[in-house]
């Protein structure tokens, strides 16, 4: 069995020292026996307004934060799954993807997952709470999936976890493991984030991870926390609530595999038109 760690952060505007957090959180997770870490969305910046990604947005291949996750995956011979950056896009208008980067353990970038479902919601309950991902940023269009030692992981980010139809296509596609690296507003939190992981792990008999960003933001954002791992049977492994930190659980394959197999629900799924 692998051993599985999820980050939990409060990311800032000043991208040295949102790596050198991370590079804090990933060494304690690798001491205690992670050999697969995922990083939360926005780890390296969560600026002062949702135009400043663009001034720090990455060419796809170089930048300080590929540098640092590829030499961070090597020196410890781990696999880590960058939560998400910003990176240059084709965009005529400049826009940027938000962009999940995975790792080997030899610092070879292995997959990239450019996150899907675009953020564009007027918060219920909270008057002037507004988010326009897309004015920022342009939507991927590729499910994305790659072989880890810990099994094989369904890519994905955040805003995505509403939309179930993304999950059934990762897990017919052999997916056991479903990545969701987030910073969810607290409103949406409190109401959806624990039932939303909970479901899509058991309707797909998959792992669920969730890192996330906690706590006020310099932009005064206040994002939700609450880091989980979740197993196969939609059992709550591990978790955060609030602040720094990690969490770690041993994904056991041989387990998923037999539920499955005792419980063909992935089998008996018929699609209706």
């Amino acid at each position: 069995m692998t051993t599985f760690a999820a980050v939990q952060m409060t990311s800032g505007a000043d991208v040295a020292a949102n790596l050198a957090a991370a590079d804090r959180l990933i060494e304690g997770a690798v001491g205690a026996g992670a050999g697969v870490v995922l990083l939360p969305e926005n780890f390296n910046f969560l600026g002062r307004r949702d135009a400043d990604k663009r001034a720090i947005a990455e060419a796809y291949g170089a930048g300080p934060t590929q540098d640092f996750l590829a030499a961070t995956a090597r020196r410890h011979g781990i696999w880590l799954i960058g939560g998400t950056q910003p990176l240059r896009s084709e965009a005529a208008d400049g826009r940027v993807t938000n962009s999940l980067l995975v790792y080997d353990a030899t610092g070879r970038c292995v997959a990239r997952y450019d996150k899907i479902h675009l953020f564009d919601v007027d918060v219920p309950g909270k008057p002037g709470e507004t988010y326009r991902e897309s004015a920022h940023v342009a939507a991927g269009r590729d499910v994305v999936l790659v072989d880890t030692p810990a099994g094989r992981v369904g890519l994905s980010v955040c805003y995505d976890m509403r939309f179930p139809e993304l999950y059934r296509r990762l897990s017919a596609a052999g997916a056991e493991i479903l990545v969701m690296p987030a910073a969810f507003t607290v409103p949406t939190g409190r109401a959806h984030w624990e039932t939303l992981l909970r479901a899509r792990a058991v309707e797909n008999l998959c792992y669920v991870a969730a890192a996330a960003q906690s706590g006020v933001h310099p932009n005064g954002r206040e994002t939700y926390g609450d880091t989980l791992i979740v197993d196969y049977w939609g059992r709550v492994l591990t978790r955060l609530p609030r602040g720094s930190g990690f969490v770690s659980a041993a994904i056991d394959r041989d387990a998923l595999q037999r539920v499955r197999a005792e419980f063909p629900a992935l089998q008996n799924r018929v699609l209706t038109s």
